[in-house]
């Protein structure tokens, strides 16, 4: 390599000097262009002004294809090396007339550098334009709902969990009382264990001392000797008294303990096994044998097993207790009403029988929970059959009194035994009294006869008729007595009688006797149609208003105190000194001549009129007078609160004519009862002569429950023995048709109403309505009970009581002016807590029941089977004919609803049963001659005589 002098530039000097000579001769190049091609001439800055073009050899290497062109070398290229450019500066000082190697050399270098340059300026634009990409993203407000999203799954884990928790707290529940029964268990294993080694230690350490007592034996022979001699030697040895009696008394003790052990298992043959092949009657009546009973308590008195309840017989409470295990083990379905928790807790601490104390405790509470629902529908029994005795008791001239009085009693006497044995005398006696105490207050609702008399009403005595005797005629009576309150009509106008009859609070004379005869305590209420009396009575204070304003008021005004004065004078009798000063009060000739003068004043009248009715209105009336008085005394200047202030007058004035007819009707009804079957017979056979009435409706509903009498007959005896007892009666048809009239779930209609039957007609529609309330109710508290697991038995008056009153205020539909769902309503109604999914369920049940209850079409089958309970039970009482068998359902009644599933509705079902009662009473002692004749139609036996309807 050749040497460098000294003075030689460096290399980057030598190439910017090249550059900056190449910038002298060349003109200004692109760094893209391509190096020109060979051919191109090279103009060199000599003196001569000629070109030479470089050697081939040269432009092969320099002058290359664009296509072709090597791509840009490394730093560490052998061109951009020291050796390269050292060798271009020799080969340059070797051959310096050829510059042209120099600038090719050059053109490409600064090619290079440009087009580097070039891609360098490229990639910060690339990498500029990415920054700023992502600072616009970075700096855009993001469109995604992270934190929903995340807010919302915090929410549903939160769900799940409280899904989970609810859903596995039954089994943690059941997995720790499994970890407490196995410790127990254990502990128990454990305590056996410890007493058998301390019972063995025991037994080897008197083994050893006996040993050490005895002689010790004589140096023998390895050889052992023969049995004989052993045995030999054995009987000879001496014993002391002491360790012989022990030896003797426990020889006898094992032997007793045995034969105790046999007998139980080999000789009775009680076990899980057979007792489960056995069948319930035969397994009850097997552990009653005395035999098995003494059998078991040996076994029990051999192991020390005493009974927790130390007020019961230790013997016999013991051994039913310990024989029970065998029966619930082995009838388990039998036994318990319900699968619930404490059931299996009771049959599994009833398999492991070691544990005994354990079981006799699971044992009694489970029969204490079960005694409970047991108390409570025994007492209602007990409630009940009160409720029929306050009802017959004062019936003494029929004798049906009599006739309950001892069965009444007995089955009183045999309830109060069990309610005693069950729960104690002093809780008995708590329990009946109080239960007693509130049916009685329930149905002693009405105020007593000083409360609703009239203050100015006369004695009984002087305000009956003259002329009325015990013999008199209904109709007179009620004529003479009633009609007094009602406003007189002309002779002859018959469409001012029927406006009459239309607005006037007193209904006519039959239904009055009608209504006396089903309920003695029978009082007039206010009128249906008080509505529109009142607002015919504001439409006339209307017009009064409009003839004031138009100078026309005179006339009004007169009319208004001539109609007030006689509905005053109605109210007291003439002569006394009430109705003479009304008479001078309501001058009817000095108020028309104020009025023609221009001084009446309505303020002074109704200060008179403030006055007045405090002293005609009942006691039970005075808060709402008083009210009255006060703002009469008050008066007013303008015309309408003038005219309202009448309007309210008059309403009062009504309300007091209405309880001056229900005194009346209080002081003529013992007369009125004597007769009622009579009058009513007489007003039938009146209409049925006149054409007013057909026997056709009744007919058809006599035809219909003689079919389905004979049906359940046909069913009762499918060989077909015809027994009397099963023979279809008139009694049976009657109570069957009443009942299949009365409970019924569609609405009432008049084709299928019979004639004798009319004036019943609000009560059937009433007991129907109950009847479907009570199905509704029912299905949703059983379906609730079912899904928490509850009992069935038990009550749930409370939520029983507050639906009722729901369903009977607002329907089963939902109304526009609530906020809440009526399925809602109820629901909050049940305060069970109960997890989400049976909640949900749950409500689902209730609007299904609720729209099938609203159109009267019951296809669930939980409502079919409870409704067709509820009309069961309630013709089983109905039909009963005897004193005797209506005690006997009437003491059976609580269970039997209980048993169906309805026991919050003894009340409800006692209520329709008594109605019930009094209706087939009513109707057939005015009715019956009439039954017998369509029976004998419908039945095709007319000449043959039936048995009559009511003896």
């Amino acid at each position: 390599m050749r040497q460098t002098s000294p003075d030689t530039p460096a290399p980057s000097v030598l190439q910017r000097r090249h550059s900056e000579q190449l910038g002298a001769i060349l003109p200004e190049m692109h760094p893209n262009e391509d190096i020109p091609e060979e051919e191109d001439p090279m103009i060199l800055s000599d003196d001569a002004g000629h070109v030479y073009p470089p050697p081939a050899r040269i432009a092969a290497r320099f002058y290359r294809q664009t296509n072709t062109r090597r791509k840009s070398s490394a730093a560490s290229s052998r061109r951009n090396s020291m050796s390269s450019t050292h060798s271009h500066q020799s080969n340059r000082s070797l051959r310096a007339g050829y510059q042209s190697n120099y600038v090719a050399q050059h053109l490409r270098r600064a090619s290079i550098i440009e087009s580097r340059k070039a891609r360098l300026a490229d990639r910060a634009i690339h990498a500029e334009q990415v920054r700023l990409r992502a600072a616009l993203a970075k700096a855009a407000p993001r469109s995604s709902n992270c934190e929903e999203r995340a807010l919302a799954a915090q929410q549903a884990r939160e769900k799940y969990l409280a899904q989970v928790a609810s859903a596995c707290a039954g089994e943690v529940k059941r997995a720790k009382k499994i970890a407490e029964d196995m410790k127990e268990r254990k502990a128990a294993e454990e305590r056996r264990l410890k007493q058998e080694m301390e019972e063995k230690l025991a037994d080897a350490e008197r083994r050893r001392f006996e040993y050490k007592k005895n002689t010790k034996r004589l140096r023998t022979a390895s050889i052992p000797a023969p049995v004989d001699e052993k045995v030999f030697d054995e009987e000879v040895v001496p014993l002391d008294d002491s360790t012989a009696a022990r030896r003797l008394q426990g020889a006898w003790r094992a032997r007793r303990r045995r034969r105790l052990v046999e007998d139980f298992s080999s000789g009775l043959g009680i076990s899980i096994d057979n007792i489960g092949n056995m069948a319930f009657d035969d397994v009850t009546a097997l552990l009653a044998e005395e035999k098995v009973l003494a059998t078991t308590s040996s076994i029990l008195e051999l192991f020390q097993l005493q009974s927790v309840d130390a007020s019961a017989t230790p013997d016999r409470t013991t051994v039913r207790t310990f024989l029970s295990a065998y029966l619930i083990l082995g009838h388990p379905t039998t036994v318990f009403s319900k699968n619930g928790a404490q059931e299996e807790d009771l049959m599994v601490k009833a398999r492991d029988l070691l544990a005994h104390n354990t079981f006799v405790t699971a044992f009694s509470a489970w029969r204490g929970q079960d005694s409970s629902a047991l108390v409570e529908t025994m007492v209602a029994s007990f409630v009940e059959l009160d409720g029929i005795w306050q009802t017959v008791k004062d019936d003494n001239d029929g004798g049906v009194a009599n006739d309950y009085k001892e069965g009444i009693r007995n089955s009183q006497v045999n309830l109060l035994r069990k309610i005693r044995k069950l729960a104690g005398p002093d809780r008995a006696d708590m329990l009946i009294k109080k239960a007693i105490k509130e049916s009685r207050r329930i149905k002693r609702r009405r105020r007593p006869a000083t409360e609703v008399t009239p203050r100015a009403a006369d004695s009984p005595s002087s305000s009956a008729s003259p002329g009325l005797s015990e013999s008199a005629d209904p109709d007179i009576t009620a004529a003479t007595q009633l009609q007094v309150s009602q406003p007189a009509v002309e002779n002859g106008d018959s469409e001012s009688m029927e406006l009459t009859k239309l607005f006037s609070a007193v209904p006519n004379n039959r239904i009055l006797v009608h209504e006396l005869a089903i309920d003695k305590d029978y009082r007039i209420e206010v009128s249906p149609h008080s509505d529109t009396k009142d607002s015919i009575n504001r439409a006339v204070c209307d017009g009064m208003r409009k003839g004031v304003e138009q100078g026309t008021g005179a006339p009004w005004t007169v009319a208004m105190a001539q109609n007030i004065r006689s509905k005053l004078l109605k109210l007291v009798q003439e002569g006394n000194s009430m109705h003479r000063h009304i008479s001078e009060v309501i001058d009817l000739d000095m108020i028309s001549m104020q009025c023609a003068h221009g001084a009446f004043s309505y303020n002074d009248f109704f200060a008179s009129m403030a006055n007045i009715l405090p002293k005609l209105c009942a006691p039970f009336r005075d808060g709402q007078v008083r009210a009255l008085a006060e703002d009469l005394r008050k008066g007013s200047d303008e015309v309408g609160n003038m005219i309202d202030l009448l309007f309210r007058l008059l309403h009062v004035i009504d309300l007091l004519s209405l309880d001056y007819s229900n005194y009346l009707l209080m002081n003529v009804a013992p007369t009125l009862l004597r007769e009622a079957s009579a009058y009513e017979q007489r007003q039938f056979a009146q209409d049925l002569e006149k054409g007013v009435i057909t026997l056709q409706r009744t007919k058809h509903w006599w035809r219909n429950a003689s079919v389905n009498v004979l049906t359940e007959a046909e069913r009762r005896d499918p060989e077909s023995v015809n027994r009397p007892a099963d023979r279809p009666t008139s009694e049976r048809i009657y109570a069957r048709g009443l009942v299949d009239l009365a409970v019924a779930t569609t609405p009432l209609q008049e084709s299928d109403l019979p004639e004798t039957l009319h004036l019943d007609k609000s009560r059937i529609v009433r007991i129907r309505g109950d009847a479907l309330r009570i199905t509704t109710i029912g299905a949703i508290l059983l379906t609730a009970k079912n899904l928490l697991k509850r009992e069935m038995r038990s009550q749930w008056k409370t939520e029983a009581a507050r639906i009722w009153d729901i369903l009977l205020k607002d329907g089963y539909a939902s109304t526009a002016e609530s906020t809440v769902s009526m399925p809602d309503r109820i629901l909050s109604v049940i305060t069970q807590a109960m997890p989400p999914t049976t909640r949900a369920q749950l409500a689902n049940t209730i609007t299904r029941f609720l729209a099938q209850a609203e159109t009267g079409r019951l296809a669930d089958p939980v409502m079919k089977v409870l409704f067709q309970r509820l009309k069961s039970h309630v013709f089983l009482r109905v039909s009963a004919s005897s004193s005797g068998e209506r005690v006997r359902a009437a003491s059976n009644a609580s269970e039997s609803l209980a048993t169906s599933g309805l026991s919050e509705f003894i009340v409800q079902v006692g209520g329709i049963v008594d109605t019930l009662g009094r209706i087939s009473e009513v109707d057939g002692k005015a009715h019956g001659m009439w039954y017998e004749q369509v029976a004998s139609e419908v039945n095709g036996r007319e000449g043959e005589e039936l048995p009559a309807l009511v003896s």
